[in-house]
């Protein structure tokens, strides 16, 4: 059974018709929000632009093997679980998947039941390790403070400015991830929720934002850091 929280995303990429409609139903009735890719290019488009918490793949797939699809995804450093379904069932060729950045492999053909619960727990893995401990409503660093519940912060001179919801779930998202690189895709999941995409420059001006609030020179920042083609940090004096 998928978790109660939210309704998780699984994208699932398979070219065989039957297989594709049998996942798609089934994992539905399980609660899952499903998208469905017919091919590897088409699968990466998708990685790209939406958040999931887990990747079905197929690895005999049409113009780009699963194998490459998956090196291509962990290439762009995004975190997802993969599972690899494959007709194929020799050791070789699941230590290759392993190798290339899968988190699980399962062969054709396979039990529905064995795959569910592969699911679930690829699944509920990812949301534990994303989701961070809780911390208290105002956070206080040397750039300034944050009231998280009030969406206010005081500033480098102690001037208070106000702040939108997704800037403070933004601040709190890096604050609680202190030191870490958090992925554009994880932002997405928390910030503005699944299949809404604001662009990258979106995110960049919201940087921007926190930048000249609580950095003495925005042009070589302490705390708010952008990490090109990855995703943004916050990093604490006191971690520097």
């Amino acid at each position: 059974m998928a978790i109660s929280q939210y309704k998780s995303s699984i994208l699932v990429v398979e070219d065989e018709e039957n297989i594709r409609e049998m996942l798609e139903l089934n994992l539905t009735l399980e609660g899952y929000d499903v998208t469905l890719a017919t091919n590897g290019l088409q699968a990466i488009k998708l990685a790209k632009a939406a958040y999931f918490d887990l990747i079905v793949l197929d690895i005999m797939l049409p113009e780009m093997d699963g194998i490459t699809v998956c090196e291509t995804i962990r290439t762009h450093n995004m975190e997802v679980p993969i599972l690899f379904l494959s007709a194929k069932n020799s050791a070789a060729e699941r230590i290759e998947g392993l190798k290339k950045g899968g988190d699980d492999y399962l062969t054709k053909p396979f039990n529905l039941e064995e795959l569910l619960l592969r699911i679930e727990k690829l699944v509920l893995k990812n949301i534990r390790m994303k989701t961070a401990a809780p911390m208290a409503d105002v956070y206080e660093f040397d750039g300034g403070k944050i009231d998280f519940a009030a969406h206010e912060c005081f500033d480098k001179n102690g001037d208070r400015h106000e702040l939108s919801k997704k800037e403070s779930a933004l601040l709190k998202l890096l604050v609680e991830r202190d030191g870490e690189t958090v992925s554009r895709e994880h932002i997405l999941q928390v910030v503005w929720g699944y299949n809404v995409y604001p662009t990258t420059r979106t995110i960049d001006n919201f940087i921007l934002g926190f930048r000249k609030h609580f950095e003495q020179d925005s042009r070589s920042p302490i705390f708010f850091h952008s990490i090109r083609g990855v995703g943004y940090k916050f990093t604490s004096k006191e971690k520097k």
